[in-house]
């Protein structure tokens, strides 16, 4: 088989696993803002509203507010006043293992996206390194150089690297701003944990001594 063609062959398949990584990587870019999109709120105003009701001693209409929403702040109060009358300490717990339930649910496929980000650059390299390998070996064989072959095959060897780093970039930056979400979202959920607490000790300092 000529240069070229075995040197067709041996870029032709990390260029093909890059742009497969590359679709995974966007799939769940997509799905990841899909979720966290559905998934946060306005915190001020539920708590605000919460707070109201709660201080009027209305946990229903409480519970109710919770309910209306499917963030992770609706869901983190519906789990908390579904054991409001348990003692606080119970009631932390289980609002801290909701907040951790919800982060999971944030942080999922994302570890995907950040092996992508890490492999499509290698695979880049290791197209560029087979197709030296290759072009030196069908050199080495033929005996007589070709300029135009030998720059045509470093071009397409190289080729690989740039698409891999073409594809890492925006992956890396797709990575980096999702788990800033994720961190901005973890403080939420924690703040939302401290108005539980900081509710029911304005209750507790609200009823009659015995």
């Amino acid at each position: 088989m000529h240069y070229g063609q075995n040197a067709t062959l041996t870029y032709q398949l990390p260029t093909a696993l890059i742009a497969l990584l590359s679709f995974v990587a966007l799939a769940v870019v997509l799905e990841r803002l899909f979720f966290f999109t559905r998934s946060r709120t306005d915190p001020g105003r539920l708590e605000a509203g919460l707070s109201r009701a709660l201080r009027d001693g209305d946990l229903e209409t409480a519970l109710a507010l919770a309910g209306a929403g499917n963030s992770s702040l609706h869901r983190l109060f519906v789990a908390a006043f579904s054991c409001w009358e348990l003692p606080d300490e119970t009631v932390r717990l289980l609002a801290e293992r909701r907040v951790r339930q919800e982060l999971y649910r944030w942080e999922r496929h994302l570890p995907i996206l950040e092996v992508t980000a890490r492999v499509a650059p290698l695979l880049g390299l290791l197209g560029t390194v087979l197709g030296m390998v290759e072009m030196f070996r069908s050199l080495h064989q033929g005996g007589a150089v070709d300029a135009i072959a030998v720059t045509g095959g470093i071009w397409k060897a190289l080729f690989t690297t740039v698409a891999g780093l073409i594809a890492a970039i925006p992956m890396v930056l797709a990575h980096s701003l999702l788990q800033g979400a994720i961190d901005s979202q973890a403080e939420t959920l924690e703040r939302g944990v401290d108005f539980l607490l900081r509710e029911r000790a304005v209750r507790e300092a609200g009823r009659p001594e015995p």
